[in-house]
């Protein structure tokens, strides 16, 4: 474990302080985690306008993540996540003062906003790690994220049964803080520019394992994410309060502080393929006995379970997108990453809220057939052929 935090401490300063950025970020993260509840509860909506609601925050959402990549690869990333987070807070502070017929516009312009950040912040520290620590990094990042997030649901518990409209204040206020993080201590960017500036998609097109592994990851954060878009509503129903469930998120978060980083380390000389099939066969699990057992003490196990298979696949799976990427693409490659993992932002409010509405308890079971394919596929599709940089263990150029 010394030496564990020994590895931490040789990371560049600047990636240290962006980490600090990331977790009171993540603190005041608070918005989309209740917003299911916020549109039902506060705005009188029903399970299913919550649903499609939500769901346009997360076209935006998609669609930042989506094109972000593309901004930082051109104009830098750095200046692309400040910009990011500081419109993001502005959006985020109009969404509980506009009327119910513009808060599916509203979402959308959020989601756009704070979307861009995540593929530009992702690629800055995929691109300071030497290639055999990349997944460490990534992980290491994930860290800093989730240790502001077993904060977070807890405090928008509270905030939400005192005042809803203070969930939207803190986050659009700790944003900021990560904004000014950046612009302090992050270096201007060095750009890479790729050898062809259109050539991602024929890049794509070579790269079968990459093509496929994205598609699954579509399909595997369709189904986790109903942890957030209907999981919140099935607890309510179950006669749990708002703060139960937040504990119950939180303590996840707490699990993947203690343990991600140095669960990454550990597996790093594994393949990805494999890690990441386990991950998605977790998650598929654990939405099983939500299937089952639809009550807290059946949802604590269920969390547990897909909290392991989170541990696995996801700081796995962004380290090797990131490794696939031809030069100068890194925040493209991240980007197309970025969105496929959030698409559940989009998909998993809409279908899930519809389905919980008429076919509640065919949901989770669904959902977890959905992940066991994904595993399925990801391992059919085999492994990529490893590139020169990682083979040589060399650093990856600066971005």
């Amino acid at each position: 474990m010394a030496a564990y935090w020994q590895r931490i401490a040789g990371l560049p300063g600047w990636l240290k302080a962006v980490m600090v950025g990331q977790l009171v970020s993540s603190a005041g993260a608070l918005a989309w985690i209740y917003l299911t509840l916020y549109l039902v509860d506060d705005r009188g909506m029903s399970a299913q306008q919550a649903g499609f609601a939500a769901a346009a925050y997360g076209v935006g959402l998609l669609g930042g993540n989506l094109g972000g990549g593309w901004v930082g690869d051109r104009f830098g990333l750095r200046t692309a996540a400040i910009g990011s987070q500081l419109t993001w807070a502005a959006a985020c502070l109009a969404m509980p003062v506009v009327p119910n017929s513009a808060l599916a516009v509203t979402a959308i312009i959020a989601g756009l906003c704070g979307g861009a950040s995540r593929p530009n912040l992702s690629a800055l520290v995929a691109t300071a790690m030497p290639a055999d620590r990349r997944r460490e990094g990534i992980a290491l990042s994930r860290t800093a994220s989730n240790a502001g997030f077993t904060i977070g649901p807890p405090l928008g518990g509270l905030l939400a049964a005192y005042d809803f409209s203070l969930v939207f204040v803190v986050d659009a206020v700790s944003s900021l803080v990560l904004a000014g993080v950046v612009w302090r201590w992050v270096p201007p960017a060095t750009r890479i520019l790729a050898k062809q500036a259109h050539g991602v998609w024929r890049a794509l097109r070579n790269d079968k394992p990459t093509l496929v592994l994205l598609a699954a990851v579509v399909v595997v954060d369709t189904a986790y994410r109903q942890l957030f878009a209907t999981m919140p509503l099935l607890l309510r129903d179950a006669g749990s309060p708002a703060v139960a469930y937040g504990v119950l998120i939180g303590l996840s978060s707490v699990v993947i502080v203690l343990l991600e980083a140095p669960l990454a380390v550990r597996l790093a000389g594994h393949q990805a393929r494999r890690v990441i099939a386990a991950g998605f066969l977790l998650v598929g699990l654990g939405l099983a006995v939500l299937g089952v057992w639809p009550a807290l003490v059946g949802a604590a196990v269920a969390v547990a379970v897909i909290t392991a298979g989170e541990m696995l696949y996801k700081p796995t799976a962004t380290a090797h997108v990131a490794d696939a990427a031809p030069e100068g693409m890194v925040g493209r490659y991240s980007s197309l990453y970025a969105a496929a993992s959030i698409s559940g932002m989009f998909l998993a409010p809409a279908l899930g809220g519809t389905a919980y509405e008429h076919v509640p308890a065919l949901l989770y079971p669904a959902a977890a057939v959905l992940a066991l394919a994904a595993a399925a596929a990801v391992t059919a599709a085999g492994e990529r052929a490893v590139l020169p940089s990682e083979s040589t263990g060399r650093p990856s150029s600066a971005s």
